[in-house]
């Protein structure tokens, strides 16, 4: 059983993230990225602050950014972001970005973010149990994926 989990969100290109061609720079991409994650949590409940509030951090430990097609100064983006789940402690998305005026891919990607402990900084070896209640509740997995 397995649900396909997305968001959407729409970026306006603004002058101070283009170069001197008024394309985007690269950099800019992974703070898309990030707004597209804010998006999917706002919808899904597994925002920063949700994580935070069970006593977790959850930093990026990969970003891949597959660049396609340039964006320039007046563009607007839009980011399409999936949940990939995994049985490992870490929240995996994948990311399609496109130009909003013709809907051609700019851009695809994929994050990786792990669980840490916020005390201690620890990893966490296993998915933490508020996460697999997330999960249940989202029908990612059912009770006897859980018990795997």
């Amino acid at each position: 059983m397995s649900v396909s989990l997305k968001a959407k969100t729409e970026i306006k290109v603004r002058f101070n993230e283009v170069d001197s061609l008024r394309i985007v720079w690269h950099g800019h991409y992974v703070k898309y990225l990030e707004e597209a994650r804010e998006a999917f949590g706002l919808k899904y409940e597994m925002g920063y602050l949700d994580v935070e509030k069970n006593g977790f951090v959850t930093p990026i430990v990969k970003v891949d950014i597959d660049y396609k097609q340039p964006l320039r100064y007046g563009d607007s983006c839009v980011i399409e972001v999936e949940y990939i789940d995994t049985a490992a402690a870490k929240l995996i998305f994948e990311y399609t970005l496109y130009r909003k005026k013709d809907m051609l891919v700019v851009a695809k990607a994929k994050t990786v973010q792990v669980f840490l402990d916020a005390k201690t900084m620890e990893l966490s070896l296993n998915y933490p149990d508020f996460g697999l209640a997330w999960k249940r509740k989202w029908a990612v997995i059912d009770d006897k994926e859980s018990q795997k």
